[in-house]
């Protein structure tokens, strides 16, 4: 149940990261409301899933969900660029992510 959280609230911090961007300086309520209420949403279920997974391991996984959510993000909405430096970059996260969870104790 732990991991699923994880996921959950890696994929919610790309949603709030993202809609930092929406919110223009939370200048726009409706996207500055989005955004909080994504990143409540995210922190506690960061918090329920460090109950059962170490704190390095959490962390790091939930960031680098958030990092790679929002590049792709940034990518394919915002048109930002996808040169051959930033996809290597998403790769070695990914591998990162997968090797704590590999070699997570829980």
């Amino acid at each position: 149940m732990g991991w699923i959280a994880l996921i959950i609230a890696g994929v919610l911090e790309v949603c709030w990261a993202s809609g930092l961007k929406y919110s223009e300086g939370f200048t726009k309520p409706v996207p500055t409301i989005f955004t909080l209420v994504t990143m409540a949403g995210s922190f506690w279920l960061l918090a329920l899933a460090m109950r059962t997974i170490p704190l390095g391991t959490a962390y790091a996984i939930w960031t680098g969900i958030g990092a790679v959510g929002t590049v792709i993000f940034g990518i394919m909405v915002l048109g930002e660029s996808a040169n051959i430096g930033r996809l290597i970059a998403i790769c070695l996260i990914l591998s990162g992510i997968v090797m704590l969870k590999l070699f997570s104790p829980s």
